[in-house]
């Protein structure tokens, strides 16, 4: 079963418990309330595998005739492609597709073969003002993720930085001191809420390359949804990503910000706390309880949308750094510098040559091939290179030579036909 279908087996299972209702799930779910209904109705007569999509593993009964595809972009290309005011828009050319080359192909199907192809790209429109956004109406629909780089120790210490959760229904906050906005940084805090609260629903965060990135020319040209560390994280857990783009539209976490660097800045000087240890305890112990205490507010709705994590799944698995390396032939991989030899399984390296290393935030290590752990060990410095021993050398035979005898015809003038060698002889 896929991620969605596993969250649906997580929410129906809490509406069949009665801890929420069906209206609430049908939100949760991004469907409507019928649908929900439906997907109820099956989870209650065949269980966890009656929500597996009916048409998994089955060719599409709509599929486009094989060479059509093919034929369709070299149409485009050939006729209605071009500099950005003169190509045609996929429904412009859908219409022309028809009428002049009498291939019906519908709008949306030719968008998706066009942006793959890179034939078109979505122009986007911006609005030319903002209008503050309503908070969400449930806790843990949408928590806004951000750091905040301040002198937080005054003259005592050196800036730092202010890694922050804030809730936007109820305005609950969590967060960690640290020396950078890093990956393990946001890891950090993240882990610290869903061990406390569940897994939220989604992220709002802003354009660093940290938690989100643009599509490279070949991801564009795939169709693939590129992912950071972060973000391939937050996907294995469910969690949506939503990137902001601008400050203001982060204005609640903003805000936040601004209370922090005039409180905190403050207790901390009072404690004459100056490192990020001390601070972190701080933090968790005394200033975020009263915090949330004096500033967070009930949510619109009573329901929490916070996910539990599945049983299944552990945040160890989740909150690790993933790289894929190619395997030489020796059983050797490199990874920051650093060999790493396989046990070998066989005379010959695998047939992918491929393997993953997961690295924790403790530095621990694990190589998985195929999703199975394999078993390794850490060379002290690059492998030496096989040397295949060098055959003996043969002994040297030198040809043998007889001196011809004073009466041998060379010897004699008689015998030379050539003018030249009795030239040369004078």
């Amino acid at each position: 079963m896929s991620a969605k279908e596993l969250k649906r087996v997580e929410v129906l299972a809490c509406v069949t418990a009665g801890r929420l209702k069906l209206t609430s799930a049908a939100m949760m779910l991004d469907v409507s309330y019928r649908q929900a209904k439906r997907l109820l109705r099956r989870y209650r007569v065949e269980g966890p595998a009656g929500l597996a999509h009916r048409s998994a593993g089955r060719a599409s009964n709509r599929q486009t005739a094989s060479g059509i595809r093919e034929r369709v972009l070299a149409l485009i290309g050939e006729k209605y492609s071009g500099e950005r005011n003169v190509r045609f828009g996929p429904t412009l050319a859908a219409e022309h597709l028809a009428s002049e080359d009498g291939l019906v192909v519908t709008r949306e199907t030719l968008r998706r073969w066009m942006l793959a192809a890179g034939l078109w790209s979505p122009q986007r429109s911006r609005s030319p003002y903002r209008q503050r956004r309503e908070p969400k109406t449930h806790f843990g629909e949408l928590l806004q993720m951000d750091g905040s780089f301040h002198e937080w120790y005054e003259d005592r210490g050196p800036q730092r930085c202010l890694v922050t959760l804030v809730d936007d229904a109820t305005g609950r906050s969590l967060g960690r001191l640290g020396a950078q906005e890093t990956i393990w940084a946001a890891v950090d805090v993240l882990r610290c809420w869903i061990e406390r609260y569940g897994i939220p629903v989604a992220l709002y965060t802003d354009w660093k390359t940290l938690y989100v990135r643009p599509a490279t020319e070949d991801e564009r040209l795939a169709g693939i949804m590129p992912l950071t560390q972060f973000g391939r994280m937050c996907a294995r857990l469910g969690i949506r990503i939503i990137p902001a783009s601008s400050p203001q539209a982060k204005g609640r976490i903003e805000r936040n910000h601004g209370t922090h660097q005039d409180r905190l800045v403050k207790k901390l000087r009072r404690k004459d706390i100056a490192d990020d240890a001390t601070a972190n305890a701080f933090l968790a112990g005394e200033y975020l309880p009263e915090h949330n205490r004096r500033f967070a507010r009930a949510a619109a709705s009573s329901e929490d949308f916070h996910a539990p994590l599945p049983a299944t799944l552990s945040l160890d698995s989740v909150f690790r750094l993933e790289d894929t390396r190619v395997l030489s032939n020796d059983w050797v991989v490199r990874y920051h510098n650093r060999y790493l030899q396989l046990d070998r399984q066989s005379a010959h390296a695998p047939a992918r040559s491929q393997v993953t290393i997961a690295e924790w935030r403790d530095g621990r290590l694990a190589i998985e091939y195929r999703g199975f752990p394999v078993k390794w060990r850490e060379l002290a410095g690059p492998p030496l290179p096989v040397v295949l021993p060098r055959p003996a050398p043969r002994p040297l035979v030198l040809p043998s030579y007889t001196r011809p005898s004073m009466d041998h015809e060379w010897r004699r003038p008689d015998t030379w036909t050539t003018p030249t060698w009795r030239a040369f002889d004078q």
